[in-house]
């Protein structure tokens, strides 16, 4: 009886994700990734030069407007540390920083931490 109860449960739930969009799928995948966290990277180029690499980043977040509509802003932000001689490695030294990237003027690439697996 509980292994049929089990198998319901879980056709149920696959049923009900395959159900939503595409969109709907993201922001939950990216709730339970908000949950277990990420190595991220983020560099930040200015031409074709790097210029500055953030490293131990949890997450990017969009700023939403603060009237409470929700309307999304044209910048990120996160925290990480500032990894100034560009080694994937928090160094002494190295300091955790808030940090705000523009949509639309920053050229910049985020990723997992190659170093880290």
């Amino acid at each position: 009886m509980r292994k049929k109860l089990l198998l319901l449960v879980i056709v149920t739930i696959a049923l009900m994700l395959s159900a939503c969009t595409q969109e709907t799928q993201n922001k939950i995948g990216r709730s339970i990734q908000n949950w277990t966290g990420t190595n991220g990277v983020l560099d930040i180029y200015m031409g074709e030069k790097l210029v500055q690499r953030y490293i131990k980043i949890d997450k990017l977040s969009t700023a939403t407007a603060s009237d409470g509509s929700g309307v999304a802003r044209h910048y990120r932000y996160g925290y990480g540390y500032l990894d100034e001689n560009q080694n994937y490695k928090v160094d002494s030294g190295e300091k955790k920083l808030y940090f705000e990237i523009s949509n639309y003027s920053t050229p910049y690439i985020f990723y997992d931490n190659p170093g880290s697996k």
